[in-house]
């Protein structure tokens, strides 16, 4: 690969991050901002949801949605080919036609979920009134309607296109980077009013900042290396001999990853307890039977609670183990082993291979998903310790920018390598 083709693609990289950033901006007409921004301040899932978007949902731009279609659709297809011993079947042996197919399907049902979040979300939003009495869509008729939910879903559409042109033309996983593209966006806004918190408050502030921005160093660090970190399963090729020439022998090893499951655990963890505030919000207030369950949820399901954070880390070690046992099938990979001769030392091929396979995936889940829970609930409890609250240290966020860039990073090298430069990242030993 010539270096001029590297310095295209990540030109084009960037190029389409412009892009990206330039459908943050293009907002939808007939929509009364004060009052949908009210909204939003009153649901911490559509904070959540807006992080991805870059501030596009805030401005109610046609990326308003963003990618989120896309990833959830994703999600589903993966879960799919699990279930489905076709869609399976297309996976592992169609070659490059059932790759196709799959992501084929995935677009449809992309579209399927865009046009079904689109319309929930314009049907909700047109009967709601804000505390001066005005809603959010300035225009009432049906056209008017039909036309946000069909700009909405070509926003997803464009940027569904966007990172697939990103991934083909340009480094790393496109979709990915638009995720990373978005969430940085946020970032230069919690420095301005980090900033001015600090000026407002003092030199004491400025010391709790200091070790805030410490323990956020320490915390990307831990990140990190439990991303790249990785169990070397031993492997061993017996000999055979074909006429006189000797075949095999040699010892190898299977890395498993220490985070199967990455951040979809976190993801799906958070949205769950996102949704009851959510639900909340869209719901009448002068309710008699939802004054009950308001004044639960608000005394014991704050984000700083006990109980809340307790909750939020049961479930990420739940999905945690769950999503990393469908990532890797251990009955798959003593197969593959059997039938290329391979073994484990010590361990006999078989059913032994595949329980052995499981109790060390167990193990390893075991400390990713205790490390995931704790970078799930501990972000919330350094800022309320430090002060620091409008910097919003999001542990989905986190772990998507070092996913991401650590990927990036690491297929640039590799091209770099194709080309015996040496890589900007420092390799073990050197």
């Amino acid at each position: 690969m010539q270096v001029g083709d590297l310095r295209k693609r990540i030109g084009f990289v960037f190029l389409g991050m412009a892009v990206f950033v330039l459908t943050v901006h293009v907002g939808i007409p007939g929509i009364n901002l004060t009052v949908w921004k009210s909204l939003l301040s009153q649901g911490a899932l559509f904070q959540f949801l807006g992080m991805f978007t870059g501030g596009a949902l805030f401005n109610f731009s046609i990326g308003a949605m963003g990618i989120t279609p896309y990833i959830n659709a994703s999600i589903i297809m993966q879960l799919l080919t699990v279930v489905i011993p076709q869609l399976k079947d297309l996976q592992k042996e169609g070659g490059e036609l059932g790759r196709r197919k799959i992501a084929w399907y995935t677009r449809c049902l992309t579209m399927s979920l865009a046009f079904l979040q689109a319309t929930m979300m314009v049907l909700s939003l047109r009967s709601y009134r804000g505390a001066t009495g005005e809603g959010v869509f300035m225009i009432n008729n049906v056209f008017y309607y039909a036309m946000v939910i069909f700009t909405l879903m070509a926003g997803t559409a464009f940027l569904m296109w966007l990172g697939e042109q990103m991934s083909d033309r340009g480094i790393g996983n496109g979709v990915s980077l638009l995720i990373f593209g978005g969430i940085s966006l946020s970032f230069p806004q919690y420095f301005q009013q980090t900033m001015q918190l600090a000026n407002v408050r003092g030199p004491q502030f400025w010391v709790a900042l200091g070790v805030f921005m410490a323990i956020f160093v320490l915390l990307i660090m831990a990140i990190i290396y439990v991303t790249i970190g990785q169990r070397k399963v031993p492997v061993q090729y017996p000999k055979r001999q074909v006429g006189r020439r000797v075949y095999g022998g040699h010892s190898t090893f299977i890395p498993i990853r220490v985070n199967n499951a990455g951040v979809i655990s976190i993801i799906f963890a958070i949205s769950i307890m996102y949704l009851p505030n959510t639900l909340l919000t869209f719901l009448p207030k002068d309710a008699s039977w939802l004054v009950p369950i308001q004044t639960f949820y608000e005394r014991w399901f704050i984000p700083t609670g006990v109980l809340y954070n307790l909750c939020y880390a049961g479930l990420v070690i739940f999905f945690t183990y769950f999503y990393s046992a469908i990532t890797l099938n251990v009955q798959d990979l003593a197969d593959n082993l059997r039938k290329h001769g391979g073994f484990i030392p010590g361990i006999r091929p078989g059913k032994p291979t595949v329980d052995y396979l499981e109790r060390l995936l167990s193990r390893i889940t075991l400390v990713s998903a205790l490390f995931l829970a704790f970078i799930a609930v501990f972000p919330t409890f350094l800022m309320q310790a430090t002060g620091v609250t409008n910097f919003y240290l999001g542990s989905t966020s986190m772990l998507i920018i070092v996913g991401v860039a650590l990927d990036t990073m690491q297929q640039i090298q590799a091209r770099l390598v194709m080309r015996q430069y040496q890589g900007f990242m420092k390799q073990q030993g050197s």
